[in-house]
């Protein structure tokens, strides 16, 4: 193997559960906030971010919030998370072949390890000690702080690491550590022209739909 360390996104790469905070987001803001934003303009502004940087884009358009309101939009996201979280087929084929990796998310630590429970194969592979979030750094995707951190953290230089993401942001964010990255697609919600066309602009050399070309590209290279 080229690469010493992988480095997994969560929502949307561990776990098919990125739509299902984007369609949370898009519900929730227009209702509060009466934006009448489509899911495709949901996912081009808040895909892949963590909630800090949600509310830093909602005041730039125009909208103030307070912490009541990201109180209660975490609070069903956790509703959701106690439920369990569905995965992508063959995920755990793939994590019990790669000797080394970490998590680099943009969710905070405690629901982050909330997730992590609600699966319980993911207790093999991650605890809190492979476990990184966005609250351990200055500034989230797309800018690259997390993932510079993730791989100090687990003693890796970043030429030896690869990131799986799905989100522009996360892509974005890699790039800038100077990390090669793997693009999922897994979920449907990014299965469409447009989306694979921004990933593509990005110069994304690997592009993959299913787990078993992941574990292809990270064991082969």
């Amino acid at each position: 193997m080229k690469y010493k360390l992988v480095i997994w996104d969560f929502d949307g790469v561990l776990a098919d559960s990125e739509k299902i905070y984007m369609y949370n987001r898009q519900s929730y803001f227009n209702d509060k906030l009466h934006l009448n934003f489509d899911l495709e303009t949901t996912i081009k502004y808040f895909g892949g971010l963590s909630d800090f940087t949600n509310r830093t884009i909602l005041e730039e358009l125009g909208y103030k919030t307070d912490d009541a309101f990201w109180k209660n939009l975490s609070e069903i996201d956790m509703d959701i998370i106690r439920k369990g979280l569905p995965t992508f087929k063959n995920i755990e084929d793939t994590l019990s072949v790669i000797p080394k990796q970490c998590i680099a998310t943009g969710g905070v630590l405690s629901k982050t390890l909330e997730k992590i429970k609600a699966v319980v194969f993911w207790n093999k592979y991650f605890n809190i000690s492979n476990t990184f979030t966005v609250d351990m750094v200055k500034k989230g995707k797309p800018e690259p702080d997390l993932f510079l951190y993730a791989a100090r953290q687990m003693k890796e230089s970043p030429a030896d690491c690869i990131v799986i993401e799905d989100s522009i942001a996360g892509m974005t964010a890699a790039q800038r550590a100077g990390i090669d990255v793997i693009a999922f697609l897994g979920c449907e919600m990014y299965q469409n022209d447009t989306y694979l066309q921004r990933v593509k602009d990005l110069g994304i050399q690997h592009i993959c739909y299913t787990m078993p070309e992941v574990e292809k590209i990270i064991l082969d290279s």
